[in-house]
């Protein structure tokens, strides 16, 4: 079974409460709802140490967060995006311009 997790990054989301699990034969998935990229990282190497193997991003997350993300799971998880240059969640800004002084 293929363990995954979709990471998302809302305002005033939190990783402990803002997440479920959605369980099929073949693939469990975890959704998890963060604040900003370090708490994204957080939540990766947690997700990374529960077996998780393969972790998709929001289109909130930049360049440099997903780059956070890979190094935070450093090949124990392949890393995968959804795109949006400018994201409607997030004020139409990339979480590059929002979280980047944080990583």
């Amino acid at each position: 079974m293929l363990k995954a997790a979709f990471i998302f990054v809302a305002p005033a989301a939190d990783s402990q409460i803002h997440r479920a699990v959605v369980a099929t034969p073949a693939v469990e998935l975890t959704v998890v709802g963060v604040s900003d990229y370090p708490a994204a990282v957080a939540a990766a190497r947690e997700l990374s140490r529960q077996g998780i193997t393969a972790i998709e991003l929001c289109g909130g997350f930049g360049s440099e967060g997903v780059a956070a993300i890979k190094q935070a799971v450093s090949g124990k998880a392949v890393v995968g995006v959804v795109r949006f240059d400018n994201h409607p969640g997030l004020g139409g800004k990339s979480g590059d311009d929002l979280f980047q002084q944080q990583a």
